[in-house]
């Protein structure tokens, strides 16, 4: 048997060179993109000298903060349909528990993230070592225990034979759909120095190809027959209509059957603008149509969601009491949620499969017809709600600006805090797979660092003049904002939409929706030193420290000719604009939020008198 020796570090570097991806259409190119990574006393000596003899093959990028370069890899793995994958590496200890955040975000988007993190040294020699973190009476713990509830797959590498065993499976598990999601590796010091002879079959290069499940027979035959009963239909798309590449597909279902389609934030773009039969979100950032349609359904059919509750508005869009689920998705833990229809397999080949199996059967023309008149009325007040005007700017009018000026081939990203709420209503798709809003694990910092990696794959798949569009809060901006100088010294160029609205503000509307005094939110409510008066930072001039081109902006008109001229720019643009904090947009469902039970403030009681109102029409024991 011929055999290569070297270092368990060197080897799986190798390794993840020899890994390619092949593609739908036929082709194939090497499945992991690139590397992220921070390098310190964990992960310099061997895994950097390792990848830097690779770097034209699999190139490393240098990440500002460790969480923020593994945010880049989540959103990079979402704009390629988690059929690419980027390494995340760190240091031991601070360096490694960093990315934890970033590994919750992919796991609860359900998407890949390979995490390569030093550990201690498996003889123990030195212990304990500098940011090493003793549990007494436990020796073989560390920081990097703490991955194990945010990651699909966890080993610690102890011996460099391991690799063998280990790696595939990691990689079965990022691109399987069932179970697609982050994978940690530990690295312990001692044992990436560790030399092994290596069976040369383990580096022959490997072509994966993303599997489409499909679903036992009797299954699709009890969803026709399902949905074969229904006068007032309803589909949802989620996330795993376009990981799926069902878009297509569903569309001409709908259209052809006459079925009105909402989404959820992941499946958003699943129908564009330009589709009748489309009726925006359900639940809390939903649309008037799309809440509608939902409370009176008596059969829904579900394609790719986990049903998280800003769909299902806590569970309490649905009013009809008899309504059915269908629910079509890989993971059978998802497929089988509250008491539904299972239809496990991909979005695809399983829509596919019911459509042949529903004959010519079309719903009520009256569905539609309901469909459209909701949708009017909808579009309607969206149009009023993104007329400029002389007053500071709202969210609706910043986003329907630049969505106005946007082109299809376009991308925009955004997550947590207001905008979901108003990019999810407000900005209206032209395009498939353009937009990213992280609101699985609503993680605030993801904007920027989500961009600068959805840059990277936008950069690959750019048609024409597109570019690549963050939307940001002051919040998340002062979160995380340090990948602006990543995406100026890499040459990802985005256009980053910064809004100043004075802090915390849609946090601020909760609290006082449900009775709370402002407190802590707004900058102006929140404690400050003797003396000091409330003041926002000049993002502007921040950004143009680090290399951005900016512009300051007060007005709709301002911001459309700034976003122009960021269109024709060299490198990254931030525009800052300040907007509203206390106007928004409606069409929210209810949504269930913890209300104290007992407060001396009346507002306090006032609101939990009308959540529990609400909270009588959810859906119980489902």
């Amino acid at each position: 048997m011929t055999t290569e020796r070297l270092t368990t570090a060197q080897a799986l570097v190798k390794w993840m060179c020899a890994q390619h991806i092949a593609h739908d259409d036929g082709t194939a190119e090497p499945l992991f993109a690139g590397v992220f990574g921070i390098f310190g006393h964990g992960n310099v000596t061997c895994l950097a000298e390792a990848l830097e003899r690779v770097q034209d093959q699999l190139p490393t990028w240098r990440g500002q903060n460790e969480q923020g370069m593994a945010l880049a890899g989540v959103a990079y793995a979402k704009a390629k349909r988690g059929r690419r994958i980027m390494v995340a590496t760190s240091s031991v200890g601070p360096g490694a528990t960093n990315m934890v955040t970033a590994a919750g975000v992919a796991m609860a988007n359900r998407l890949p993230l390979l995490i390569l993190s030093g550990d201690t040294f498996q003889n123990r020699r030195p212990d304990p070592v500098l940011q090493q973190v003793e549990h007494f009476g436990e020796p073989s713990m560390t920081v990097n225990d703490c991955f194990k509830p945010v990651v699909r797959y966890w080993d610690r590498i102890t011996h460099p034979e391991q690799l063998m065993a280990s790696l595939p499976q990691a990689l079965q598990t990022m691109l399987d759909p069932a179970t697609r999601g982050p994978a940690f590796v530990g690295l312990p010091q001692d044992i990436q120095a560790q030399a092994h002879d290596f069976p040369a079959a383990f580096f022959e290069t490997k072509v994966w190809r993303v599997p489409r499940q499909r679903a036992d027979e009797a299954q699709i035959a009890a969803a026709a027959a399902a949905l074969k009963t229904a006068q007032r239909p309803l589909i949802i798309a989620g996330g795993g209509t376009l990981y799926s590449g069902a878009e297509g597909l569903l569309n001409d279902f709908a259209a052809r059957r006459g079925i009105p389609v909402a989404e959820t934030t992941a499946g958003k773009t699943s129908v564009l603008d330009s589709h009748e039969h489309g009726i925006g979100l359900t639940g809390p950032t939903g649309s008037s149509a799309g809440n509608a349609l939902a409370q009176d359904a008596d059969v829904v059919l579900l394609l790719g969601t986990r049903l998280q509750d800003f769909t299902t508005g806590s569970w309490t869009c649905f009013q009809d009491k008899n309504v059915r689920f269908i629910n079509i998705n890989t993971a059978a833990f998802d497929a089988h949620k509250h008491r539904s229809l299972p239809v496990v397999g991909d979005a695809l080949a399983c829509l596919s499969e019911l459509d042949d199996a529903m004959g010519d059967w079309s719903a009520p023309a009256a569905r539609m017809a309901q469909a459209r008149a909701a949708m009017a009325e909808w579009r309607a007040y969206l149009n009023e709600r993104r007329t400029p005007d002389n007053q500071t700017p709202t969210y609706a009018q910043v986003v329907g600006a630049v969505n106005e000026l946007s082109t299809a081939d376009d991308s925009v990203l955004t997550a947590a805090g207001g905008l979901p709420g108003e990019m999810n209503k407000g900005w209206l798709a032209k395009s498939h797979r353009s937009y990213d809003c992280e609101y699985g694990f609503s993680c605030m910092g993801y904007e920027i660092s989500g961009g600068w990696g959805a840059a990277m794959a936008h950069a690959e798949t750019r048609t024409g003049d597109g570019e690549l569009i963050v939307f940001v809060g002051d919040g998340s901006y002062m979160m995380m904002n340090s990948d602006l100088y990543s995406s100026v010294l890499s040459g990802h160029k985005m256009i980053v939409v910064v809004c100043d609205n004075g802090g915390y503000a849609v946090i601020n509307r909760l609290q006082n929706f449900k009775g709370g005094e402002s407190f802590n939110n707004l900058i102006k409510d929140c404690r400050l030193g003797d003396g000091v008066e409330p003041f926002m930072p000049d993002f502007a001039a921040h950004a143009a420290s680090m290399g951005a081109i900016v512009y300051d902006v007060d007005t709709i008109a301002e911001l459309s000719e700034a976003f122009t001229k960021a269109r024709s720019a060299d490198r990254t643009v931030v525009i800052s604009t300040r907007v509203q904090s206390h106007d928004w947009t409606g069409g929210d469902s209810w949504w269930d939020v913890g209300v104290p039970e007992v407060s001396p403030r009346e507002q306090v009681r006032a609101a939990k008198e009308e959540h529990e109102q609400g909270r009588a029409n959810q859906r119980v024991g489902v």
